[in-house]
């Protein structure tokens, strides 16, 4: 049986958009699954507004980083709750808030402001009110992978130590 070239060609057209359409599921079936950023970023802030620092822990992967103002990084969940346990002892009303959060494409940038009294052990008694901002890495689950945060350090200083210039 003999079947017109103008057939053949809708035939092979229609395998090719099928295949395409058949592929593009299958990709959107192995993607990462984004979580909605916000929602994110809100409850992260209430878990470090939480004084519990394993809820904390708990928004980072298994291998996760927390790094602060470039300094060492915080490995795995053990070194992340300690570094949130010291922020949350010298902090015992600490309050952070989250102000934004933008979508970078490979990367996450979570804006807050953190408030609190350094009422903690060996703590000043001063009122701290600083802001900030984290860079999130997420690992295909939406847990961090890493945090690299920054806040201004010489400001924290002044607010938070009386003899500070």
């Amino acid at each position: 049986m003999h079947i017109p070239s103008r057939y053949s060609r809708l035939a092979t057209s229609i395998s090719v958009v099928v295949l395409a359409v058949m592929l593009n599921i299958a990709c959107e079936n192995d993607r990462a699954v984004r979580p909605d950023l916000t929602d994110l970023a809100t409850q992260y802030a209430a878990a470090w507004s939480s004084q519990n620092p394993d809820s904390l822990a708990s928004f980072y992967s298994e291998s996760g980083a927390l790094i602060v103002n470039r300094g060492t990084p915080s490995v795995g969940h053990a070194a992340i709750r300690s570094t949130a346990a010291s922020f949350m002892a010298a902090f015992p009303d600490m309050l952070v808030r989250m102000d934004s959060v933008v979508d970078k494409g490979e990367h996450v940038v979570f804006h807050w402001t953190w408030t609190g009294t350094n009422t903690g052990p060996g703590g000043t008694g001063r009122s701290v009110r600083i802001s900030g901002y984290e860079d999130w890495t997420l690992d295909p689950t939406g847990l961090i992978l890493q945090s690299d945060g920054h806040y201004d350090d010489a400001e924290y200083q002044r607010q938070v130590n009386p003899s500070s210039p």
